[in-house]
């Protein structure tokens, strides 16, 4: 029964007939919305990523350790030599 009304109508419309529906169409709009919400969240992240990056760097042990060695060397605490003498100790271990 199913069968001979979807021949008839097939038969008198076509297969793509634009008819009273939306037809392919309708799959537009969520692809539209999938492909900017994708783009949001990857520009979004992106952006966050960085910002945690830089921070992480920012606030890491060995920059902290390096600033404070610098910011004796810039006082006068201590001398060139100790300076880069305790800053190549610093390096070394971050390395490892």
């Amino acid at each position: 029964m199913l069968t001979s009304a979807l021949a008839t109508a097939l038969a008198v419309h076509g297969p793509w007939v634009a008819g009273p529906g939306f037809g392919w169409w309708f799959l537009l709009i969520p692809l539209s919305w999938i492909v900017v919400l994708a783009l949001l969240f990857t520009f979004v992240f992106r952006r966050r990523r960085g910002a945690w990056r830089a921070w992480q760097e920012e606030h890491s042990p060995v920059r902290s350790a390096e600033s404070t060695l610098a910011q004796r060397y810039a006082n006068g605490d201590i001398d060139e030599t100790e300076y880069r003498a305790r800053l190549e100790v610093l390096r070394a271990n971050a390395r490892e």
